[in-house]
């Protein structure tokens, strides 16, 4: 029989009748509300026209843990790292850490679908939720998806409002998968060339055929290396998992594509947290084997930060004081902007999207939820 850990809610007050009271009050009056939840990335996505708020930040708590199944229920204000706490007692974590703080929130992460160092391996937020509650701009109580791994029946909802930025409701509660954590785990940085792109794309169309998935694989340019008390040059931060002889096998492999060297300290945690102090983030995304192009392309804004997923095809770029703001994004190349002072963003003009428009009209007719944060009809 399945093993079974429940916790209660410890939210001050505050639980999901609490934010259906609030919805239908701010839908009354016509009040937009800033959906958020501990508040670690208010200023991510365009300048929200609200007056009111509504947080889950207090609403949190694991409602079920079944160690067995590799899932995890919990309210959406719970932090990603006391569910990981609690994860790690059996065995078990977590993969859901993305960029920014270890604070942030079950339901603010997953309504931005926010990736982190993980998600080549282990997947993208939709991949890791199963199912979740949420409250919609009508102050309607919704559930999609479920709490076992198989649940699939229906229209996914689930995987909808994942990414949606809270424009289509409020997540309360979110059941997620969980995976078992290996015997051992390494961090190692593999030193590459990333002044010429031919250079780089062979080392890394050789990581992206290596027989086995390292738990991260980020490659950083010489002055995030520096932030990360690495040596200042461009590198790639793996973390390995598995027994003794894995990991040994692993890092003779990693031996014919560069210098291996271990990375001192918690580089990855580190890397998490490094745009703290930014003004401004945005990811340029292809193709994989577009990648060491998109990394030329970025190399070029001065005083810049990098990192970016090998494997996803992915460039990460935080911009310090003076870097300029991107004012087009690269051939063939999608541009996604997080942060971003609020003066700049007229430099991106919206686009507006009727099918997107047409879904949002269904769940919040109004525009109550974060009105603007996604751009089109306020």
């Amino acid at each position: 029989m399945a093993r079974r850990a429940r916790g209660a809610c410890n939210g001050a007050g505050v639980s999901t009748a609490a934010v259906v009271e609030r919805v239908r009050a701010a839908r009354e009056s016509r009040q937009g509300l800033r959906v958020h939840g501990a508040g670690t990335w208010l200023d991510a996505g365009r300048p929200v026209s609200a007056t009111g708020t509504v947080s889950i930040a207090d609403d949190r708590g694991i409602v079920e843990y079944v160690p067995g199944d590799l899932t995890m229920t919990a309210r959406g204000g719970s932090t990603l790292s006391e569910l990981n706490r609690a994860a790690r007692e059996h065995g078990q974590w977590l993969a859901l850490e993305p960029w920014g703080s270890p604070n942030a929130t079950l339901g603010a992460t997953l309504a931005t679908a926010t990736a982190g160092p993980y998600a080549a391996a282990f997947g993208l937020p939709r991949d890791i939720v199963l199912g979740m509650e949420f409250v919609t701009g009508t102050g309607d109580v919704v559930r999609s998806g479920g709490r076992v791994v198989k649940n699939v029946a229906g229209f996914d909802l689930t995987r909808l409002l994942t990414g949606s930025w809270g424009t289509l409701g409020v997540i309360t509660e979110a059941s997620v998968r969980l995976r078992a954590l290996p015997p051992r785990s390494r961090t190692v940085a593999v030193a590459v060339n990333d002044a010429r792109v031919e250079l780089l794309a062979e080392a890394a169309r050789r990581i992206r055929a290596l027989p086995f998935a390292p738990f991260t694989c980020e490659l950083v340019n010489g002055a995030l290396a520096d932030r990360l008390g690495l040596v200042p040059r461009a590198a790639i931060l793996m973390e390995l998992g598995g027994n003794a002889p894995a990991l040994e096998a692993q890092l003779d492999l990693l031996a014919d594509i560069g210098a291996v060297e271990d990375a001192p300290g918690s580089p990855i945690a580190a890397l998490r947290g490094a745009d703290a102090g930014c003004v401004a983030s945005w990811r340029l995304s292809a193709k994989p084997s577009r990648f060491a192009q998109l990394w030329k392309d970025a190399s070029a804004l001065p005083g810049a930060l990098l990192h970016g997923s090998v494997s996803r095809g992915v460039v990460r770029v935080l911009a310090t004081a003076g870097t300029s703001v991107p004012a087009a994004r690269p051939a063939d190349a999608a541009l996604v902007v997080e942060r971003m002072p609020a003066s700049e963003w007229a430099a991106f003009p919206v686009t507006t999207d009727p099918l997107a428009e047409s879904v949002r009209a269904k769940f919040d007719p109004d525009r109550i939820l974060n009105p603007g944060i996604l751009g089109g009809v306020a």
